[in-house]
């Protein structure tokens, strides 16, 4: 088939998908479904193969990392529900001090929502802004601002958050997470700075009376705390974080320095992401404990399964229509054209991702597409190639910087088809159009400020 008519063929596939899912409404799973189905049969492929392609696609995706984030998601929940988010933040306060309320605001999201929903982590925290405000009398508009981009910023950055894990096996990164967290911790530095820089700004433009700065308070601080009961101790209340990490990460020095016997076995096997996260889930469970909250763990589970399953579906109904784009022709026809496609390089993710956030809200659903428009950055044997390596994307680093370009588009922008959008606003009391005027614009510097820096990191990386 032509290949002119193909990329056009995708394009209004792309658009018909944002129509379905913006407009009429339709489950992200059944528009993605749907659409790769269309576009199966209009590109071309032969009808008697396009069941298996949708197959192979689907269960693809849950073979790679579908564990791993139902892991991520119950270890967010458990963190949530037993008040360690708020012991987290608690630290955080202490750590920095009071004089500086937006400094402690970015921090404690950014900290929080490396494995909490930033929609939920805002309401979790919104309390200990409000306090803090009370307390302080600091800018109540300018730590809002501060906490919903220290939570946006992990919150598509940095696993386990579903939307990175699902961009990494997506592109091929499922065994390297640790990677993928070390490039969304060195991007979202310089997003983590304009973030800060914005709120002191907008903190003294953006205004909102007493009157309804305290209509946001219904519970005092204490009152929180009582909710929880006691919170658990600082090392609890980090471990299922940070445990991971450090077991993925022992994991990746045994591979480097090539250490054989049992003890690299043993390594590799710890430093697995799925053995990683499964050991924060046993923290998370000691947490419990600590917390006397273990009789509620079966309702934790469920309600993380409830939260993800969606998630769970998206990613692999994008990864249906990773396999029907490739199986179409299209990278054949990019390889044909790739120094006119390769111009864009990096910042071609960065652009189909920003395009697909702004039109239907989600950013987990612009990544998760974006990864499997884009494709695995190698291929087993005799496996067609994909969009990663038509665009010369070749190599474990090339990968996480265009997990790290898609993140950056998913950022750009938020605005009232957004749930978090409304979440910001609502709950600090903005009207809609202070709400353009501080969430939308910072997600936009925040998404820009991180496209450059993921540029300039390929200039000395790559």
């Amino acid at each position: 088939m032509n290949g002119v008519f193909l990329i056009i063929s995708f394009v209004i596939a792309i658009a018909v998908m944002i129509w379905m899912i913006s407009k009429l409404k339709v489950h992200p799973f059944l528009a993605l479904m749907i659409i790769s189905l269309l576009l199966a049969i209009v590109a071309g492929i032969d009808l008697g193969k396009i069941p298996g392609i949708i197959g192979d696609g689907f269960s693809g995706t849950f073979k790679s990392i579908g564990i791993v984030i139902i892991f991520g998601a119950l270890i967010g929940t458990v963190l949530e529900k037993t008040g360690a988010a708020l012991k987290l933040a608690d630290m955080v306060v202490n750590l920095v001090g009071q004089r500086r309320p937006e400094l402690a605001m970015l921090i404690m999201g950014w900290i929080v929502g490396i494995p909490v929903f930033c929609d939920s982590g805002f309401v979790v925290l919104n309390p200990i802004r409000e306090a803090l405000y009370k307390k302080i009398s600091a800018s109540p508009v300018g730590m809002a601002v501060a906490l919903s981009g220290g939570l946006y910023a992990s919150h598509v950055f940095i696993p386990p958050t579903p939307g990175p894990i699902a961009a990494a096996g997506a592109l091929g990164l499922g065994e390297n997470l640790l990677l993928v967290i070390m490039m969304g911790v060195v991007v979202s530095l310089p997003v983590l700075v304009a973030v800060y820089f914005f709120a002191k700004k907008i903190g003294q433009e953006v205004t909102i009376s007493d009157e309804e700065a305290n209509a946001t308070i219904t519970k005092s601080y204490d009152d929180l705390l009582k909710q929880y009961g006691k919170l658990p101790g600082g090392f609890l209340s980090i471990a299922p974080i940070i445990m991971p990490i450090i077991f993925m990460a022992l994991g990746s020095i045994s591979a480097i320095l090539k250490i054989g016997g049992i003890l690299g076995t043993l390594l590799g096997f710890l430093g697995n992401p799925i053995i990683a996260l499964a050991i924060g889930v046993v923290f998370a469970v000691f947490l419990l404990a600590e917390t006397n909250k273990l009789a509620e763990f079966s309702d934790m589970t469920n309600e993380s399964l409830k939260i993800v399953g969606p998630i769970l579906f998206i990613t692999a109904a994008g990864g249906v229509l990773g396999k029907v784009i490739t199986a179409a022709g299209f990278v054949e026809f990019i390889k044909q054209n790739a120094e006119v496609i390769k111009a864009a390089g990096i910042f071609f993710p960065f652009i189909i991702s920003a395009i697909i956030k702004t039109a239907q809200g989600s950013s987990t659903v612009a990544i998760i597409t974006t990864a499997s428009i884009m494709g695995a950055f190698t291929v087993s044997p005799g496996q067609e190639e994909t969009l990663m390596m038509a665009l010369g994307l070749t190599s474990e680093m090339a990968a996480a910087l265009c997990v790290m370009a898609i993140a950056a588009g998913a950022m750009c922008v938020s605005h009232a088809n957004d749930s978090y959008f409304w979440v910001v606003t609502n709950f600090s009391k903005m009207t809609a159009q202070q709400g353009y005027r501080t969430q939308t614009m910072l997600t936009f510097i925040m998404g820009i400020v991180g496209m450059l820096s993921v540029y300039v990191l390929s200039l000395v990386l790559l």
